[in-house]
């Protein structure tokens, strides 16, 4: 299957879905690939996973349509190159705090001399069906940049950072920005609310898809009804939730 994630985003109307694997486990995304997943992101900041973990879940979606996307545990061209290397079709930076950290994300996905990308395509050749040095031309204008907006500074710089050409999905972190902000979990609380009023405008205006975390249909439409393109969830807390619901079935009503 071709690159395909970066063409649904920019359809305006689609509604999509990126899971979020934190756990070090092919069947994982394979059964998210399998549920008809638009995307996985396959967790290297927060998760368990390694990098030999990492390409086994990205091999595992091959001949769906789910993409491998790659939280990273840093914006730095090392730890973008090897997960691309690995064959992910995009990465997902954190911290993004200034327009110049957007722009180094974007240019660490391409090509020179579209960016700073270094190439050694050997295992991603595989995972995207190309030839080694007919890699470049194949991928690079199809790879997914996601930034993560989880830092007043990032909420003050957001009409810059939304400015910087190549930025596929914004998605405003709403644990750690609220928790940056001073407010931890109070996302209903003004200095919460305002600070994602602000990323929402930017984006918008910037015509950029936004996302989020639902883990219930609430959660979803309350995001869909304000203009939100994608929703993610957590394998672990879909685990967790679903086990705490079974044991609710031994007690007694």
């Amino acid at each position: 299957m071709p690159l395909s994630l970066k063409a649904k985003l920019a359809e305006a109307t689609d509604r999509l879905t990126a899971q979020i694997c934190t756990i070090p486990s092919a069947i994982v995304p394979q059964v998210m690939a399998a549920a008809g997943s638009d995307a996985v992101i396959i967790d290297l900041e927060h998760g368990a996973v390694d990098y030999a973990s990492a390409h086994a879940m990205i091999a595992t979606t091959q001949g769906t349509t789910c993409a491998p996307l790659v939280r990273v545990a840093k914006n730095d061209p090392a730890h973008v190159k090897r997960v691309l290397d690995l064959g992910a079709e995009g990465v997902v930076f954190p911290l993004i705090r200034t327009a110049d950290d957007a722009r180094a994300a974007v240019a660490s996905l391409r090509y020179p001399p579209n960016g700073t990308r270094g190439f050694g395509p050997l295992i991603a050749q595989s995972r995207w069906g190309t030839d080694l040095l007919g890699h470049r031309e194949a991928v690079d204008s199809g790879l997914v940049c996601c930034l993560l907006i989880e830092t007043r500074d990032a909420v003050e710089n957001i009409e810059e950072i939304c400015a910087v050409p190549g930025i596929d999905l914004l998605v405003p972190a709403q644990f750690d920005l609220s928790t940056d902000l001073g407010v931890s979990g109070q996302f209903t609380h003004p200095n919460f609310t305002s600070a994602l009023d602000k990323v929402e405008a930017a984006a918008n205006k910037a015509g950029i898809p936004l996302g989020n975390a639902a883990l219930n249909k609430a959660q979803a439409d309350a995001y869909f009804a304000r203009g939100y393109r994608v929703i993610a969830g957590f394998d672990i807390l879909w685990i967790r939730a679903q086990a705490a619901e079974a044991q609710s079935w031994t007690k007694e009503a």
